[in-house]
């Protein structure tokens, strides 16, 4: 190389600085902000709780003292025993109940299947309190086969008996989900090794639906042990939590030793949900690729005993519900029992006459808009976006909260909350605002886990094919995800309608004169004596409620079905 020839120099690196992108920053910052919203819904309700129940009525630290008087009562200490007394008997009785109609619905050939199975459903759509009035017309001091239970329906015969028909759908979905995912090689493979039916039954069937059977038993004890309307209209002198719950606050306005009864209440409720969770995370995949769906074959004997339970299971069910329609339309009880539609002209009964039943509509339609799309919207963020585990860590747990906190819990944290003077959202209070936001709170986490399940069966190469096109990713929500996911959505929102309409407990304590719903208003009405007219109004709800699910299952049946068939073949 001459010395005139410059040596080239070699080139110089380029350094770039990665950092997030503008659809990863708006994520996260969507999901920031999911975050402080679940924490004014549940979080800081909670909190305002707990501390509550260490002060006095003035608003003074007092430590334990609370506690201290609450334990040292024996008629609040009775009411917690029998609580757990009332949950655990109607689990006992609840559970085989379900397990056998489960059965019937999923293992044998029974006529009508379709009939049982929406009879199955009809306590859902009832508010709480429906059975118990149902049952005073029964079995009441004026009921047409009073006596018969040997004593008085008021109390523990007459709690259970009614949450037996009030638990009954939730155990038998959740084991009929359970008894569906069978595997037909394993009963093939015990009748050729020469099993009989009974042996096959418990070591092929109840070890395969044992998590079910957990799962069953652990929501019908929270169920009980946190129901206030049963007890509240059937429960006579025996008293529990609930119940204890709502004297301290209205009939006492002790907002301190309502929090301490609050917090006792707490305690199972959240018990049963870590047991539950622990549970979970043991149950293993029944059904593999390899599997064969088990086909049941009829069976005479087995299927007309199956027929004759599911009968008397349903004729129950439909009495029940039967009986509150007619006491309904009854213009006197007992005395004159012709029918009338004076019942139903509610003005004559609360003040507020057909309005609560318009609240609760309006409640029931903004719980379903607004919550469906929080829900929804919060659990697309908490999965799709990447990295930033501390903040998704956070969202599960605040959407996992709402399950073991019992409504009348949560109202009472609503309260404390937002009744404060200092909270800048006190303005929120005793508004629909606050019930729709109760609502979706209480009922926050079966939505999420609902839209999570969903958008797990996305394949994540849409988001990762959209990325590469520069589509942003709101685009990609709006023209994939949420069509795909689009039956999960309208579940939502039909879960959010019905349970706001029935729902008691979560807003007993939240409503206003003009904003109070007609389940409020039927207790309210119950308690004044005019339980025909509260009876009209239960009716109304039910109406209501399997009415719209109706209309559901019509849509999910012919336009869901068509907007859907991309995903047939």
């Amino acid at each position: 190389m001459s010395t005139g020839t410059i040596a080239a120099s070699p080139p110089r690196l380029k350094v770039t600085r990665i950092g997030l992108s503008r659809d990863d920053l708006a994520m996260r910052l969507g999901l920031v902000a999911l975050a402080a919203l679940l924490l004014v819904m549940v979080g800081l309700p909670l909190w305002a709780l707990l501390s509550k129940g260490f002060e006095d009525r003035d608003g003074k630290f007092v430590g334990l003292a609370n506690f201290i008087t609450y334990f040292s009562t024996p008629a609040l200490l009775d009411s917690a025993l029998n609580s757990v007394k009332v949950a655990a008997f109607c689990t006992v009785v609840v559970v085989p109940l379900a397990f056998v109609y489960a059965y019937a619905l999923t293992r044998a050939v029974l006529p009508g299947r379709w009939l049982f199975q929406g009879i199955s459903l009809i306590p859902i759509f009832a508010p709480s309190l429906l059975p118990g009035i149902a049952l005073i017309y029964l079995f009441g001091n004026q009921g047409f086969f009073k006596g018969v239970l040997g004593g008085p329906i008021y109390g523990f015969d007459g709690i259970v008996i009614a949450q037996v028909f009030y638990c009954f759908p939730h155990a038998t979905l959740i084991l009929a989900t359970a008894l569906a995912t069978a595997d037909a090689r394993l009963y093939e493979a015990a009748e050729v090794l020469g099993a009989s039916r009974l042996r096959t039954f418990f070591t092929v069937t109840l070890p395969g639906a044992k998590y079910g059977l957990i799962s069953a038993a652990l929501v019908v004890f929270t169920l009980v042990i946190t129901d206030f309307g049963i007890p509240k209209v059937i429960g006579g002198n025996y008293n529990v939590l609930a119940t204890d719950v709502y004297k301290q606050v209205i009939g006492q306005q002790n907002f301190s030793m309502g929090a301490v009864v609050g917090m006792v209440l707490l305690a199972p409720a959240a018990l049963a949900f870590v047991v539950d969770r622990l549970v979970q995370r043991k149950q293993v995949a029944l059904l593999t690729a390899r599997a064969v769906p088990l086909v049941p074959r009829p069976q005479f004997g087995r299927d007309a005993l199956l027929t004759g339970f599911c009968l008397l299971v349903s004729t129950g069910i439909l009495g029940i519900l039967g009986m509150a329609v007619w006491g309904s339309l009854i213009k006197y009880w007992p005395y004159n029992l012709s029918l009338t539609l004076d019942n139903y002209a509610f003005a004559n009964f609360d003040s507020n006459g057909w309005d609560s039943y318009y609240n609760s509509l309006q409640m029931a339609a903004g719980a379903a808009v607004f919550g469906t799309a929080l829900m929804f919207v919060g659990a697309w963020l908490n999965e799709k976006t990447r990295a930033f585990h501390v903040m998704r860590g956070v969202v599960q747990l605040l959407a996992f909260l709402p399950m073991a906190v019992p409504g009348l819990v949560l109202g009472l944290g609503y309260i404390f909350f937002f009744n404060a003077p200092g909270n800048p959202l006190n303005f929120l209070y005793a508004t629909m605002a606050i019930l729709v936001i109760n609502t979706v709170a209480h009922f926050y986490t079966v939505g999420h886990l609902t839209a999570t399940t969903a958008l797990k069966q996305i394949d994540p190469e849409f988001e990762s094919v959209s990325a590469s096109l520069k589509v942003p990713v709101w685009r990609t929500f709006l023209r994939v995800t949420a069509p795909i996911c689009l039956p999960a959505i309208v579940d939502i929102a039909i879960y959010l309608f019905v349970n706001a309409m029935t729902t008691v407990s979560s807003v007993i304590f939240l409503y206003a004169p003009d904003t109070k719903l007609a389940s409020v208003a039927a207790v309210n009405i119950e308690e004044a004596g005019t339980t025909a007219a509260a009876a009209a109004l239960c009716v109304v709800i039910v109406a209501t409620s399997a009415g719209v699910k109706a209309v559901h299952v019509l849509a999910d049946r012919f336009l869901l079905g068509r907007l859907q068939a991309w995903r047939r073949r």
